[in-house]
């Protein structure tokens, strides 16, 4: 059944580059959880303790909140087809933004996606697998296009403006920094 590992075993990364879909979790010290699923070929397994994940623009912008607060970060993969399993990735992440150092490096790693806002570096600390056995079988039929032609009808200019709108402040009236960060 489930077991802790101190790295991601070769084995447990192509586990990670098979899926189609993760889940980010993160907490700020007080106010809410955030769940979110992610997609769209964004992460990579940098090192046996080390991912990455393209973050693209969305309705908010929760996580890089609570990573300022606090870098506490848990990636959860689920097998849908094949053999049964959950994996979970826990670590602490940083946010790299457009103007940090680190950002070209870790963004050439990925299919440029437009709407690209921040990339999430996370130290791996803990991996855990269980079972998954009531994770029901789904088939993947593919990748939605509604996010990229979104994002490419608002230009560069209107996704800044959409940051300022939307991504600016969090659920708990907390500042993300976006704009400031991308521009």
């Amino acid at each position: 059944m489930g077991q802790r590992y101190e790295e991601i075993s070769e084995k447990l990364a192509q586990f990670i580059t098979q899926q189609k879909i993760f889940f980010v979790g993160t907490a700020a010290p007080d106010g809410r959880v955030n769940i979110s699923p992610k997609g769209m070929d964004s992460l990579r397994v940098l090192d046996s303790k080390r991912v990455a994940w393209l973050n693209v623009t969305g309705s908010g912008n929760e996580s890089a909140v609570h990573v300022l607060e606090h870098a506490r970060m848990t990636l959860m993969f689920a097998a849908f087809s094949g053999s049964p399993m959950i994996l979970r990735l826990y670590g602490s992440a940083k946010v790299i933004h457009r103007n940090d150092a680190g950002w070209r490096e870790l963004f050439a790693l990925f299919e440029p996606l437009p709407g690209a806002r921040q990339i999430f570096d996370v130290a791996i600390d803990l991996v855990q697998s269980s079972c998954g056995m009531a994770v029901p079988f789904f088939d993947y039929v593919e990748e939605r296009d509604q996010l990229r032609q979104w994002a490419i009808k608002k230009g560069e200019a209107g996704l800044r403006d959409y940051w300022t709108d939307k991504n600016q402040i969090s659920l708990d009236g907390k500042e993300t920094h976006i704009v400031e960060k991308n521009t």
